[in-house]
């Protein structure tokens, strides 16, 4: 979330944010309940003042002064309890409609309401050319025996999928290789829940935009997370960490789930889109210093980058607009990388600096080196998502014979072979 003295500094800026991002907020409401929750706090502070007063009173007053005291207190107290009512109501409402304010989107943002506006920086790589017809990735899976989907579906519906033999071991490298970079560039692994409580999803911005996405098992007021993000920043809410500590720098492990509302029926066949998968996740907490965010934006797409180089995968970064980049981003880029089958780019990463709009939400905040208590800037990309990017390396690297070339820097995790 903003912080409320911004917002009331700002209010245009917050209105034109509103505005690009597509959020459904009344800017003008928030004002109007955060003069009326201030002004009634005042209230509420005075009365309370008022009320001890009542006490030294009674305590000098004679039995005729007391009697006409405890009339007026029984009065004084109503009044009171129906300020405190008022307080609550207000502060229920403008806590629900700070929730709800977006963060504001940097000046390099292109303006359009979704991926179409979206920009194409860069395109790196060149997509492969075959002399034989390519097969998309689920029937490659299927033909080598590595996929099961009608068998899934018997299990879990649609979206589901089973891999199997060699596309187990290659997820396992693929997984492995981005640690083993990861752990190079001094990140931490962390193995996090995907079973998460209410309070991480509002602090990441999940919840309460993204409820109908996010799988609940209200039995046990548990949630399961759509990625490892949710878990890292619930790690340390409420905490006030020595700014000694900063940056942190963790690669989150997880199975992540996703119910796909919005998507309706693309993508039900194959790997693209599915309700459960694997992640590894770059994530940075950093003081609270716009360069030092822009710093480490670069970093986390710059290592998205190398992954998909060290792969040989052809890619392009996107510079996503304000209404694709979602309520709490300030900057966005995904990469997209080549799908033959597809004959264009699908999204594998996305990189997002957030300053400290989730900060705010999850109480996240540090000392600085003069005392002063700041709320920290959180940032966040993939490093390596699947079974999606184990279908990108299907379908580019497959062979006439139906076999599929292992890219160099995975072959030392599948024991140095070549193809599998």
């Amino acid at each position: 979330m903003l912080d409320k003295r911004f917002i009331r500094e700002n209010p245009q800026a917050v209105r034109d944010a509103v505005a690009v991002k597509g959020i459904d907020l009344d800017v003008d409401e928030l004002l109007q309940l955060d003069q009326d929750n201030r002004k009634l706090q005042f209230e509420v502070d005075g009365a309370q003042a008022r009320r001890k007063s009542f006490a030294k009173q009674f305590a000098k007053a004679d039995e005729a002064r007391r009697a006409e005291l405890r009339v007026e207190h029984e009065a004084f107290d109503r009044q009171l309890r129906d300020l405190r009512e008022q307080l609550a109501r207000t502060g229920a409402r403008l806590a629900e409609l700070m929730l709800l304010t977006p963060n504001i989107p940097w000046s390099g943002a292109p303006v359009g309401p979704d991926e179409a506006a979206n920009v194409v920086l860069r395109t790196v790589g060149t997509p492969p050319e075959f002399d034989f017809t390519p097969l998309d990735h689920t029937e490659l899976a299927e033909k080598r025996g590595w996929a099961e989907f009608a068998r899934a579906r018997k299990v879990a519906g649609e979206r589901a999928y089973a891999l199997v033999g060699d596309m187990v071991m290659l997820e396992r490298a693929v997984h492995s290789y981005a640690l083993d970079l990861l752990r190079g560039r001094e990140f931490t692994p962390v193995a996090v829940p995907a079973l998460v409580r209410e309070e991480p999803l509002i602090g990441t911005g999940m919840l309460p935009k993204a409820r109908e996405e996010i799988y609940a098992i209200p039995e046990d007021d548990l949630y399961l997370a759509g990625t490892a993000e949710v878990a890292l920043v619930g790690l340390h809410a409420g905490e006030i960490l020595d700014a000694a500590r900063l940056p942190i720098r963790y690669a989150g492990i997880s199975p992540c789930f996703r119910r796909e509302i919005g998507s309706a029926s693309r993508d039900v066949r194959g790997l693209l889109r599915v309700h459960q998968f694997e992640k590894v996740e770059q994530f940075v907490l950093c003081a609270a210093d716009e360069a030092e965010s822009a710093r480490w934006h670069a970093e986390l797409l710059a290592t998205a980058e190398r992954i998909l180089s060290d792969l040989g995968l052809c890619y392009e970064v996107v510079e996503c607009a304000t209404g694709d980049m979602g309520v709490g981003k300030f900057r966005m880029n995904d990469i997209n990388t080549w799908f033959p089958s597809l004959g264009r780019f699908r999204e594998t990463h996305s990189c997002s600096t957030l300053h400290d709009w989730q900060a705010r939400r999850a109480n996240l905040r540090y000392r600085d080196t003069d005392g002063t208590i700041r709320f920290a800037h959180t940032l966040n990309n993939t490093a390596v998502a699947t079974p999606r990017l184990l279908a990108a390396l299907l379908e580019n690297f497959q062979t006439a014979d139906g076999a599929v070339r292992i890219p160099e820097v995975l072959r030392p995790y599948l024991g140095g072979r070549e193809l599998i």
